[in-house]
């Protein structure tokens, strides 16, 4: 997957369109990502001594990566990634927009 764990991802597609968000954690099993405010949905939680919030509870459930485009830090836009090997042999995400690095 292209994007990881703290990028702001603006979601192209779904029901949130548009809105931008940081990534939380990253499942790349399933091919999602669980992004701050994105995707909300609302679970009954049951009360119980472990559960400090009861009733109606409205958290964020994760997405999938397909559906969001990763902001570049430099240029402020969202950007499609790109990879470039530096000499010490080592890989970084670039920004297709601006050329810059992403990591």
């Amino acid at each position: 997957m292209k994007i990881r764990k703290n990028d702001t991802v603006l979601v192209i597609a779904g029901k949130d369109r548009g809105k931008k968000g940081k990534i939380h954690r990253v499942y790349h099993e399933s091919n999602k990502a669980l992004v701050e405010g994105v995707n909300m949905v609302k679970r009954h939680m049951r009360p119980k001594p472990s559960v400090r919030q009861t009733g109606i509870v409205e958290k964020e459930s994760p997405i999938q990566a397909s559906n969001l485009m990763l902001v570049c830090p430099k240029c402020s836009r969202p950007c499609r990634v790109g990879h470039r090997l530096l000499d010490d042999k080592t890989t970084v995400r670039v920004c297709r927009q601006c050329g810059e690095t992403i990591d």
